[in-house]
């Protein structure tokens, strides 16, 4: 049969468009073995002997059965089948393969959008009743915070370290690098953990909404014990540093970016917009008053004079004789931009993980 599309399962495969979706979401798949999956559903139902494979797919083209075994092997991980109970390609001993799904065939044959799929890349598992999907894919985006925080960490860290020489300057590294990991896992996981759980309610808006208030609680409980530790300890505490309001608003950029990045349905370009919207959520932040990381930084050093932090070094990067706003403006949307790509980056990849397992 012939057809602009082929419906199967939760698949939508579009010769025409070269396309592959899952609920939606794009699935990459190589050229060759598209084809291979193309010449299978055209012809569901039906055996497609090796010599067809060879004919149609590869063309004329000496290659070994292993190179169609390694073919139908990738295509059952992407589309999450099984060899020994398939449900969508099944081995026919000696003479090929069969496809043996159902298909649905026509011009304009799309799944109906529910909820779930159309929330994100990853909705579908936040959403599902599985407690252990949900508590992978909040823990991907933690590592993911984790991740951003490392790469802050010696961004701050060889930026002022450079300054010292010897033990000390590998002490403000240890030290940097330890601050800002400790800070973005403690708020990676609120945010993923909002987002996860707002997705369970089966509704992509949700998202946005859970990642503000997982990073408001989590802001406001780390700036509330933060301040009172510095006060018990020292006497005092900074003017001011990263608390709910921040929290609040960069949890809604990351939201957000998770939700552009389930549109978008590409894994590097869904980073990419997730980094967008973190940097632009850190750049509102800023312009409305508020500070990241490298802005509490700024206010400990300012703080305690004594302490060996000077971040003019940062400042002269851009022109300015201390952290002054550009500064501030500069590394806060840095960060937003790691912290939102990183976060979504991993969970959309414990997403993809969690399908092939399917």
């Amino acid at each position: 049969m012939t057809s602009d599309r082929y419906l199967f399962d939760d698949f939508v495969l579009d010769p025409a468009d070269r396309t592959l979706r899952h609920d939606g979401i794009a699935v990459e798949v190589s050229a060759r073995y598209l084809d291979a999956l193309i010449l299978l559903v055209a012809e569901a139902g039906a055996l497609v002997t090796k010599d067809r494979f060879m004919a149609e797919v590869w063309r004329g083209v000496p290659v070994t059965d292993e190179a169609l075994t390694q073919c139908i092997r990738t295509l059952r991980r992407q589309l999450g089948d099984d060899a020994a109970r398939p449900r969508f390609i099944a081995t026919v001993p000696r003479h090929g393969y069969r496809f043996v799904a159902a298909v649905v065939a026509g011009p304009a044959v799309d799944p109906a959008p529910t909820p779930a799929a159309t929330a994100s890349p990853i909705a579908m598992h936040a959403s599902g009743r599985a407690l252990r999907d949900a508590a992978m894919l909040a823990g991907a985006g933690t590592l993911g915070a984790g991740l951003a925080g490392v790469l802050g960490g010696l961004f701050y860290g060889s930026m002022l370290s450079s300054r010292l020489s010897g033990a000390g300057g590998v002490s403000v590294l240890l030290v940097l690098s330890w601050l800002t990991v400790v800070a973005a896992v403690v708020g990676g996981a609120g945010v993923s953990a909002g987002i996860v759980a707002a997705w369970a309610a089966r509704s992509r808006a949700w998202g946005i909404a859970g990642g503000a208030l997982g990073g408001f609680v989590v802001g406001g409980v780390v700036k509330l014990l933060g301040l009172d530790a510095f006060n018990l300890l020292l006497g005092h505490a900074p003017a001011d540093i990263t608390g709910a309001p921040e929290g609040l608003g960069l949890g809604a950029a990351v939201g957000l970016g998770a939700w552009l990045a389930g549109r978008i349905a590409s894994l590097r370009r869904g980073i990419a917009a997730a980094a967008l919207s973190g940097a632009g959520g850190a750049g509102l932040i800023l312009l409305a008053g508020g500070r990241m990381m490298g802005g509490s930084l700024d206010a400990l050093a300012q703080g305690f004079p004594a302490s060996r932090l000077r971040l003019d070094r940062l400042g002269a990067m851009v022109g300015e004789p201390g952290f002054g706003p550009a500064t501030r403006l500069a590394t806060g949307i840095l960060e937003g931009a790691l912290f939102g790509g990183c976060i979504v980056g991993a969970m959309m990849l414990a997403h993809r993980a969690l399908a092939a397992g399917r």
